[in-house]
């Protein structure tokens, strides 16, 4: 049965151009150099001055080896861009001509033939200006300089009487990362980060649309679509949509106006794993005199979104409804995919979503050390059904709160909000990234001897920007059902107890702590936004970006792709716990990511577990902005760790999970996180690694949608009389045409008597292997010749298990290795 839609949406074309068009500045001839120096060189924009000097050969590759360190002295210097661009006496007809800058990285002095038209202080912000009485028939020179954010970071520092946390960076309003962080390296860049261009318009232009949902119920859906609208001369205009037209009149300067729409037996837009991100396509154009002026094209999606805090038995909910429905949460947070952002293309934020997708994940982090993501990002999360908890960019830290810096960030969230608040996707906007618990729980009062009038300003100025400004600025700008705000995220730190009974909660007691692993399954909170462990990337990676000779441990190189401090001592000392430590640099690698994938199966097992009381798990992190060892489960180059594959394995919708409960007895939890009831048999048993069975159970379960199902099983009784090093337990839930299975080890992996395993690969077509063994092959990692990716990979190969695997294009050798080839 089709779905009827009240107004019909249909192109139009035009025989007579619209108004408004754009000349693209960025594909002109333009040059750099450092100020002062009579020297050009040729530059790319977007771009960076690190990225333009490493294209002229003037530094070497910034992520090689030990480079990071020789070129800090970039970041201390200003930089001029330049270019000359004809302009004809037809353009120069049109009633109004701005200069259009994206993105500015991130204090310039912009001159137009000669003459300053622009002081950018803001990274994050769009910056306008109106340039026709600046512009000339034939050639026209246009000018950036940019100058030291480091610099000038420091210069507003020393207005101060007191030192804020991170110093210099907190006064910048750029990417915060930049200034490093323990995942990324210090490149503090400046350029023209985005497009540069000239809009042409006349009689008036639209400059944003919004739209509400007045009504949203199954059978209609009533919105307002509201559209702020710039008239250089008032008069009779119309807004069209297909053929309905909504005529205004509209007076000189800012108009706002509403065009409503229905849509019968809306189709609604849901997440990953819940349904199909449903969205419908509007085309609006602006008329007048039957002219089309401008035009806009709006993507929409139906829903309804609410963060459900409600007081229990515990303390306080912390969870999201979807359309009503209450969603457990699985994804991860994401840092910018490169310390040189305009190198990040479309294809780019494509992938990243598509990982997430991969891995059944339904909500990704924004984390706000980084950068609000270009468009393409967030139109890929409509696509695949990705939630995004979006922050503003201000990171473990406190930060100032004078007029100026306030009114800055105010019009950073104006054009932020407004760029993305149509997008399906978005679910909540989260003022900051630790800094409330920084302020609590970091110790910076004693460590920078705040006196109480210091403590005192610096709070308020926290409360000025995070519980008045941005909130209030997002109370003007968007409609209720869009407006879900949280001031920090974690609200309490890690290591209070309250963090854990209510709001979010980032756990560092694993990796930070140093605690054991196990942990995870008592420190459960109400919506876990942050934890992680850290896990080396492929030898194939580091490659890339060191000689042959500094792939060892000891090696300047090595040791500058790893950014936290006892990084390597803390993953040395868990892989100590749990695993026979390798002597071979290789194995090295891989057995870390091994352990970082044990690490965190065993969270996110426990989250889920934990459902209701948790109802959110979003690790640290999905990706690297450079080829690093990181806590991120896909690599720089988009390769997939060990971890990535296990995350793909634990946010399935429905996974069998199995918790010790004390040394005798074992539950067994079938988790639904779907809309799909399940009934059918539960099965156990404990084979050795031979494959021979020693122990059976089955017992008829019943799965309903959204629910956990605990069946306890064991204790074993012949458990004692089992070789647990020498055993495994796995679990089998059949129901109809769905099989699920889960294997448990009672041991660690540096416990079991492993077995050399006879491999067997089969090739069944060029993109489809069957993979089998004779025992047990713990951890079987399957690499080739070439970038190919295995739909599994680092999985427990089972005895006499026949495995069919996917493979993306095809390879002349498979190498394969399992954790007994490292002891």
């Amino acid at each position: 049965m089709f779905k009827k839609i009240t107004l019909f949406l249909i192109f139009i074309c035009y025989s007579v151009s619209a108004q408004t068009s754009y000349r693209n500045l960025s594909t002109e001839n333009w040059t750099f150099n450092k100020q002062n120096e009579v020297k050009k060189h040729k530059a790319t924009i977007p771009g960076t001055v690190h990225t333009d000097l490493f294209q002229n050969q003037l530094i070497p590759d910034p992520f090689f080896g030990n480079n990071e360190k020789q070129l800090q002295w970039i970041e201390n210097e200003n930089w001029e861009y330049e270019t000359h661009f004809t302009f004809s006496k037809s353009e120069l007809k049109n009633q109004n001509i701005d200069l259009e800058f994206e993105g500015l990285d991130t204090y310039a002095t912009i001159y137009l033939n000669g003459k300053v038209v622009l002081e950018a202080d803001n990274m994050f912000r769009k910056w306008t200006i109106s340039a026709k009485s600046h512009l000339k028939i034939g050639t026209n020179h246009l000018k950036v300089v940019f100058h030291s954010a480091v610099q000038k970071g420091k210069e507003e520092a020393k207005k101060l009487s007191y030192t804020l946390p991170e110093k210099e960076r907190v006064f910048v309003r750029k990417a915060q990362y930049q200034f490093g962080w323990d995942w990324g390296p210090r490149f503090v860049t400046a350029g023209i980060w985005k497009k540069v261009q000239l809009k042409f318009w006349n009689s008036a232009k639209i400059e944003h649309v919004k739209y509400e949902q007045k009504v949203l119920n199954e059978s209609v859906a009533n919105l307002d679509f509201i559209f702020t609208i710039y008239a250089e001369k008032s008069g009779k205009y119309q807004i069209k949509l297909g053929q309905k037209p909504f005529p205004f009149v509209l007076k000189k300067g800012q108009n706002v106006v509403k065009v409503p729409v229905t849509i019968q037996n809306p189709i609604l837009w849901w997440c990953n794993g819940l349904g199909v991100p449903h969205q419908y396509l509007f085309q609006f154009t602006l008329e007048k005199n039957k002219k089309l002026i401008d035009q806009n094209d709006l993507k929409i999606g139906l829903r309804t979104i609410e963060l459900i805090q409600e007081k229990d038995h515990i303390g306080k909910s912390f969870y999201f409804k979807l359309n009503g429905k209450s969603v457990f949460m699985k994804g991860a947070n994401v840092v910018p995919p490169d310390s040189f952002l305009p190198r990040v293309s479309d294809s780019t934020y494509f992938s990243l979503v598509e990982n997430a997708k991969k891995a059944n994940m339904n909500m990704l982090r924004v984390w706000g050390g980084g950068v609000y993501f270009d468009d393409a990002f967030y139109e890929a999360c409509d696509a695949n059904g990705i939630l995004v908890w979006q922050d503003f960019m201000f990171a473990c830290s406190m930060y100032p709160g004078d007029e100026k810096f306030v009114e800055n960030v105010k019009q950073e969230v104006i054009d932020n909000v407004n760029r993305l608040q149509n997008h399906p996707s978005i679910a909540i906007w989260c003022g900051n990234n630790e800094n409330d618990e920084g302020w609590h729980n970091w110790g910076w009062q004693k460590q920078f001897n705040y006196s109480k009038s210091d403590s005192t300003q610096i709070w308020n100025d926290y409360k000025k920007v995070f519980h008045e400004m941005i909130p209030q600025t997002l109370d003007s700008l968007l409609p209720k059902e869009k407006n879900i705000y949280w001031s920090s995220s974690p609200s309490i730190g890690w290591g209070r107890k309250e963090s854990l009974l209510q709001g979010d909660s980032h756990y560092w007691g694993v990796w930070w702590g140093k605690e054991p692993f196990e942990i995870y399954e008592k420190k459960v909170g109400r919506f876990m936004s942050e934890y992680g462990f850290q896990g080396m990337p492929n030898v194939e990676t580091l490659k890339k970006v060191m000689k042959n000779g500094d792939l060892n441990f000891t090696s300047d190189a090595f040791k500058n792709h790893q950014k936290h401090p006892t990084g390597f001592e803390t993953i040395n000392e868990y892989m100590a716990r749990d695993y026979v430590i390798p002597k071979d640099f290789e194995d090295y690698l891989y057995v870390s990511q091994l352990l970082q994938a044990r690490g965190m199966k065993i969270a996110i097992e426990a989250h889920r577990r934990a459902k209701p009381n948790c109802k959110g798990t979003l690790y640290w992190q999905l990706n690297d902005c450079w080829p690093v060892t990181s806590w991120s489960s896909v690599d720089y180059y988009g390769n997939w760790k060990a971890f990535h594959y296990q995350v793909k394995r634990s946010f399935e919708n429905l996974i069998l999970s199995v918790e010790k409960h004390n040394s005798d007895i074992y539950k067994f939890f079938v988790i639904n996180d779907g809309m799909q009831n399940y009934a059918g048999e539960l099965k156990a048993e404990v084979r050795n690694f031979q494959g021979q069975l020693l122990w059976e159970k089955k017992s008829y379960c019943a799965s309903e949608a959204n629910s956990n199902v605990t069946a306890v099983l064991l204790p074993f009784v012949p458990l004692k009389e089992i070789d647990t090093q020498n055993s495994y337990l796995k679990l089998a839930y059949i129901s109809d045409d769905n099989h699920f299975e889960s294997v448990f080890f009672f041991e660690k992996p540096k416990d079991l008597k492993l077995q050399k395993p006879n491999i067997k690969i089969k090739s069944i077509d060029e993109l489809t292997i069957e993979i089998s063994s004779d025992v047990l092959a713990k951890d079987v990692f399957l690499s080739s010749e070439i970038n190919t990716f295995f739909e599994d990979n680092y999985f427990d190969l089972l005895p006499n298990e026949k495995r069919i695997i996917k493979l993306s294009k095809a390879v002349k050798e498979i190498k394969v290795k399992s954790l007994f080839d490292t002891l």
